[in-house]
Parts: C-alpha cells; sequence; structure tokens
C-alpha cells in the first residue's frame, strides 16, 4: 500500500471497513463452505421425502412411471458428474434422483408384499392354522399370530398369509395346529380420519386380518408347513421357552419386563405397570430398539476388547478392537434373532452393524455419515419406515446425539492430578454428558411424541435420568448375560441382578408418574406439520454453523401450529359408539365399548375422556339416545337388525345425528331434517368427525371420513368372500 492510500485510510477509516451486506455475503459464504462434506448427507433425507410422498398419496400410482422418473433422474446426475458440472447442479440433481428412487422404491416394495386382506364376513367361521408366535395381549385377552391353511367361506387365493387371533384362557404355543371358531375382521382402519393408520402397519408385516375366537382353542391335525414357516416356529418357540424361563426365575411382574425387553414378548405385563411406563416416559426401554441394540453390542464390544487386553499373549497377536467390534456385531445379529426382529429391532440392528463395520474397516464408528448410511439402506429396504413413529424417532434422536458429540467441547487430558480430584471431574463430566444427551434427545423426539401418541410425559427427563445409569451398566448386560445362559441352566445369578434394576426402574418410574401434572395431552397438528418439523430436527443437526439455528422454529411447529377445531362428534367404524365435544372433554355416550378407539380421538384432539351422565339418557339394549337437547347431540342404534318405523322415530326426535349400525330401507317423515349415518355409510366411509355448520343451522353438519382420508390405496382395499364357496 502507498503513502497516500495510508494516510488516507487513517484520515477516513470508515473506507477500509466492510459494508454490512459484504459481511452478511462473506458469512453465507463461510456458512455454505462449511458443508462442503454434508451435502451428500441430504440423500437418505430426499430418499424418505420420496417414500413419504407416496404413502401421503390418495390414489395408488402406477410403477412404470415411476420406474422411468426414477431411472431418468440417475441418469441425469451420472451425467452431470461426468462432464463436470457444477456442484450445485449436481446436488439438486443427486436430491431429485433420491426423491424419484424413493418413490420408486415405495411403491416396488408395496407390490413385493401385497397379499390378502380378510374380508368381513358377515358370519363366524372356522379357521384351521399354524401358530406362528405369541402375540402383545389385547383388551379382550391373549393374542397370537397364526399362518391359515384352511378358512371356511375363502379359497386359497383369498386366505390371508397371517393373521392375529385374540384367544381364550392361555396363549397356544409356537408351532402349534390349532382349529378356531371366531369373526374373522380385516385389520382395522385408523380410529378416527388422519389417525394413525394399523391397516398400512398391518399390510407391510403381512397380517392380512384380525379374528376374535367366540370358543376354546383345540387342536387340529394339519400337513406339514413349508420349512421356512417350520423354523420361523422353532425360533419363536424357543424365544417364548426363554421368555418363560425369565419369568419363573424372577416372579411374573418383574420378569415379564425383563422378558418384554430380552424376546418382545410383554404377555406378562399388567396394564398398570404398562400405565406407569408409559406416564413416567418410560416406556421405550419395553420396545426392542436402539437403546437395546446400542447397550448389548457396545457391552460386548467392551468387553471383549478389555478381555484381549489383559491377556498380553492374544493382545500382541490379534487386532483387539476389531475382534471386539466382530463380537459386537455377533452380538447384534444374535438379539436380532431372539428378540424376534420386530420392525425396530431390525433397524436399530442395521444402524449398530454400520458402526461396527466402520470399525473393522478403520472408520469412525460414530458420525453423521455413518448414520445416514444407515437410514439409507433401513429406507431402501423398508420404505414404510418413513411415516413409522419408531423410525422418525430413532432417527431424529440418533442424529441428535451424533450432531451433539460433535458440538460437544474437547476438554484437554489431565497429565498429573490427584484421583480425587480427576473422580470428582470425571463424575461431573459424565453427569453433564447424561443430562444433555437426555435433553436433546427428548427435544428431537418431542414433536413426533405429541403428533403421534398426544402424551407428554413432563417428568420423563427426570425418569430417565434416574433409570439410564441402572439400564445402561446393570440392567441390560446382566440380562444380556442371563439370557445366553440361562438355557444352560447358568442365568439365575445375572437373572437375578437384572430383576434387581427392573424392580428399581418401576419404582422410579411409579414416583414420577404419581407427581401431580406428570402427563400431559397435546393434540395433534395438521398431518402436513410434522414433516416440517422433520426437517427443522434434520437442519439443526445436519448443518453445521450458525445458521442451523432457522432450524428451531421449524423443529418446533407441531407445538406451536394452530391447531383445527375441535370436531363436535365424532362416530366410531361402524357406528357402535360415540364421544361428543363438550368442555375441552370428550363424552362418550357407550362407557366400556371400544374404548381404545375412543381413547385415540380424544387424545388426538386434546380432549379428556369422560362418560356421560346417567340421567338425561334413554338407553336400552339397542339403542341410546338423548332426552333433551342439552344432553346430547347424537342418537346410537348399534343392533345388528334395522330398526323399526317407530324406532326410528323417536331416534330421530331425540337428536339432530342418528347413527345406525344397520342398514336403514326406509326414513321416517321425522328424520327429514336429520343427520342419518347407517350401515352404508359407515361401511364406505369407517369413522367420522362432525362439525356443526353453525349455531344458526343446528341440522347441517360438515363431515370427513377416514376412508376419504386414507385414499384408495393396497392397504385399504378388501376382498369380497367367495358366497358360493362355503365350505362344510
Amino acid at each position: 500500500m502507498g503513502e497516500g492510500s495510508v494516510s488516507e485510510a487513517l484520515i477516513r477509516p470508515d473506507a477500509a471497513k466492510p459494508t454490512p451486506a459484504a459481511r452478511l455475503r462473506a458469512w453465507l459464504h463461510a456458512e455454505v463452505a462449511a458443508q462442503t462434506l454434508r451435502w451428500r448427507l441430504w440423500a437418505p433425507v430426499a430418499f424418505g421425502a420420496g417414500g413419504g410422498i407416496y404413502f401421503a398419496l390418495r390414489a395408488e400410482p402406477v410403477l412404470w412411471p415411476l420406474l422411468l422418473g426414477a431411472a431418468l433422474s440417475f441418469g441425469l446426475w451420472v451425467v452431470a458428474r461426468r462432464r463436470g458440472g457444477s456442484r450445485r447442479l449436481t446436488w439438486l440433481l443427486l436430491m431429485l434422483a433420491c426423491v424419484s428412487g424413493g418413490l420408486a422404491a415405495a411403491k416396488v416394495r408395496t407390490q413385493a408384499v401385497a397379499a390378502p386382506i380378510a374380508p368381513a364376513l358377515s358370519e363366524p367361521t372356522v379357521i384351521e392354522a399354524w401358530v406362528v408366535d405369541v402375540d402383545s395381549p389385547g383388551q379382550r385377552g391373549a393374542r397370537v399370530v397364526i399362518a391359515p391353511v384352511w378358512i371356511r367361506g375363502l379359497t386359497p387365493e383369498q386366505t390371508p398369509v397371517r393373521l392375529r387371533a385374540t384367544v381364550r384362557g392361555e396363549p397356544p404355543r409356537p408351532g402349534e395346529a390349532i382349529r378356531l371358531f371366531a369373526i374373522l375382521n380385516p385389520p382395522p382402519a385408523p380410529a378416527s380420519p388422519g389417525a394413525y393408520d394399523f391397516g398400512r402397519n398391518a399390510f407391510f408385516q403381512g397380517m392380512g386380518g384380525v379374528v376374535l375366537a367366540l370358543g376354546e382353542t383345540r387342536g387340529a391335525e394339519l400337513a406339514a408347513p413349508p420349512w421356512r414357516l417350520r423354523l420361523e416356529m422353532a425360533v419363536n418357540g424357543a424365544r417364548f421357552a426363554l421368555a418363560e424361563r425369565i419369568v419363573a426365575r424372577l416372579g411374573e411382574r418383574t420378569g415379564g419386563i425383563a422378558a418384554a425387553m430380552t424376546t418382545s414378548h410383554e404377555t406378562w405385563i399388567s396394564q398398570e405397570d404398562m400405565d406407569v411406563m408409559r406416564d413416567s416416559g418410560l416406556a421405550h426401554i419395553l420396545s426392542v430398539s436402539g437403546l437395546h441394540m446400542a447397550i448389548v453390542g457396545g457391552f460386548v464390544f467392551f468387553a471383549v476388547r478389555l478381555g484381549v487386553a489383559a491377556w498380553p499373549w492374544l493382545a500382541v497377536r490379534v487386532h483387539g478392537k476389531k475382534v471386539a467390534a466382530l463380537a459386537g456385531l455377533t452380538a447384534v445379529g444374535v438379539y436380532l434373532v431372539v428378540s424376534g426382529a420386530p420392525p425396530p429391532a431390525e433397524r436399530a440392528a442395521i444402524t449398530a452393524s454400520i458402526a461396527f463395520l466402520a470399525i473393522l474397516l478403520d472408520r469412525q464408528a460414530v458420525t453423521m455419515h455413518g448414520l445416514a448410511v444407515a437410514a439409507f439402506i433401513v429406507l431402501a429396504i423398508q420404505p414404510e419406515a418413513i411415516v413409522t413413529p419408531g423410525f422418525q424417532m430413532s432417527f431424529a434422536a440418533t442424529a441428535a446425539l451424533v450432531a451433539l458429540v460433535e458440538a460437544w467441547p474437547k476438554r484437554p487430558r489431565e497429565i498429573s492430578a490427584p484421583w480425587p480430584i480427576l473422580a470428582v471431574q470425571r463424575l461431573g463430566g459424565w453427569l453433564t454428558a447424561a443430562v444433555a444427551a437426555s435433553v436433546v434427545a427428548g427435544l428431537a423426539t418431542g414433536p413426533f411424541a405429541m403428533q403421534h401418541f398426544n402424551r407428554t410425559a413432563m417428568y420423563g427427563l427426570l425418569a430417565n435420568l434416574g433409570t439410564s445409569p441402572v439400564a445402561d451398566f446393570i440392567l441390560m448386560p446382566a440380562l444380556a448375560l442371563g439370557a445366553a445362559l440361562e438355557p444352560l441352566g447358568l442365568g439365575g445369578p445375572f437373572l437375578a441382578i437384572a430383576g434387581w434394576g427392573v424392580d428399581l426402574m418401576l419404582a422410579i418410574g411409579a414416583w414420577t408418574a404419581g407427581l401431580p401434572g406428570a402427563v400431559r395431552t397435546v393434540a395433534s397438528a395438521p398431518n402436513y406439520v410434522l414433516p416440517v418439523a422433520f426437517l427443522g430436527v434434520l437442519f439443526v443437526c445436519l448443518w453445521q454453523g450458525r445458521l442451523r439455528r432457522l432450524g428451531l422454529p421449524f423443529a418446533a411447529a407441531v407445538l406451536i401450529w394452530p391447531r383445527e377445531p375441535t370436531p363436535d362428534l365424532w362416530i366410531g367404524d361402524g357406528g357402535t359408539n360415540a364421544a361428543f365435544h363438550r368442555d375441552r372433554a370428550a363424552v362418550v355416550v357407550r362407557p366400556g365399548v371400544r374404548e381404545f378407539a375412543v381413547d385415540l380421538w380424544s387424545r388426538r384432539r386434546g380432549l379428556a375422556m369422560t362418560d356421560r351422565s346417567e340421567t338425561g339418557w334413554v338407553c336400552d339394549r339397542f339403542s341410546c339416545r338423548p332426552d333433551t337437547n342439552e344432553a346430547g347431540p347424537v342418537a346410537i342404534w348399534w343392533g345388528r337388525k334395522s330398526p323399526s318405523s317407530d324406532q326410528m322415530e323417536a331416534l330421530c326426535r331425540a337428536a339432530p345425528v342418528v347413527s345406525v349400525r344397520a342398514v336403514v330401507s326406509s326414513i321416517p317423515s321425522a328424520c327429514q331434517d336429520r343427520l342419518v349415518l347407517d350401515g352404508v355409510d359407515f361401511a364406505r366411509g369407517g369413522a367420522v368427525e362432525l362439525w356443526q355448520a353453525s349455531s344458526d343451522e343446528p341440522n347441517r353438519w360438515r363431515a370427513v371420513w377416514t376412508a376419504d382420508v386414507r385414499g384408495d390405496r393396497p392397504w385399504t382395499r378388501q376382498s369380497d368372500p367367495d358366497v358360493s364357496d362355503t365350505g362344510a
């Protein structure tokens, strides 16, 4: 710089300062430059977005345009890379290829798992089947998964591959051939429009229907099943036998929790304990998922590595870290088999396997790139996972924890310090890391818990902090050792230690669940808000730099988004029960009938469920109607036969909305200005939500049906029974 320019800068210092716009451009350029190695992390996000678009469609798309779009977009990306296209162009083309690839993969997966869906038969039928596994109990009793061989009234082409059957008494064991006299129905539709679709989940699990046994389970003589089914039943039989041994060792209450954490069998867990675990925020411990895989795999990894290091002869001849990684990988695979390989466990096993494979390949185990690879593999194998709460919560929490590890300050290692000071420092560091991890994971999974389950455990952080040391260092390692040694009769001491951990966990859960305001019900936001929150969480985790803060308001979208007006009335699938909105409560017309569906609807709308008053209603064996206009807006007829003209007239005079389970052939004059919904409407639409048009027009209603929201998709269709083949 010349002498004149120096003097000019000294006289006018503003000339040397960049303008605010220039500083902003430089800052943005630095933010973007910091993402050089992070842009590829958005590929699985785009792939999942393609799958999400597929499942959001109301009509089923044709396969070949999706395959063509995926091939063309992938080809454009390859050409752009080979011709030296700009990074911006190639990244945009990669995102387009991933979105179209996710769409095509979801469609291919749907066609690959397509299987018959049971029709709703008008009469009970006879089912002969193999018991595949023992499922979690339902409100009506024990449940088993069966592979039907013959169903009276259905042809072999109409027979589902798997059914979930509710049986009387003790459940039959896996591998038994049984005969049931039962009611057969397709998988249940959502409890209300826009709610979680159980039928879609059952479709991708190969579950073609649900069965309610009307009599005792009897044995049957069936031909030998295929070898794959025999192998599956043998594995499940061994799992159930292990669960029984754990329960026999620890007792039904403690052993039931331990068996669920080991084999996924929740047969022995009481509803009271289940409620305690949910209300305290500890229910995730019961489901075999990422936490269990990480603890078991990590425990085996560190135990084997310590064992190799403690044996000098072996330590100098093998790579201890890689041997430990191979052992951890084996432990994850064994645990996956023992747990029954439910979808959350499969996803967790893939993620853990990627980490151990990274160690075997001399890569860093826990990185965001490893998580991205695991997410891509999971979504390629199971594209339907993108719409399941388990996948969303698991990968959001894991991404948040990896981002926390990346941002965690590296503390310099002490050269020499007294051991008491080191102990205090290490304990303080562990407590700080544990609190930070719990807070970050809770914040990352919060939007999904609020949207899907409408239940927030206010003291979940406190409960998880109290149980985390017990579960991580005592309960799960002891349970893993006990389960491994129990078939040899040597698991008693380890299972006793695990039982102590379970009892302590239940005590902490009961204490936190009993605190004032332990559970808060949050109404669901509109369904399109959750993807906004998901992208916000991912932006906070994947972006490096201060600009990540822009994702925070989007991550909180489920919490802050305005809710839709609460429906004035809900009528369940089939018209057998209803609830209406009054004073922030869902007033149930028929208490105790289909409570699960009523509870789901009330929580989804942020309402407290309460029973109707005994006064002001006229109820008999087949109907219930309000006695006054103030009592309620709906009258229900749940009899299978159509009501008579006099009965219909009484229902219509009682309420502006009349729900009839049967088909109504003629409408009396008293019903002309009433909204009458009968069996035809419920068979077509399922459950319905109703809003009163205005207080000036009490007889005009706006309706949203479940079937209209679900659309015409493979998991919403039912096969019609062949009435000409009724069987003997």
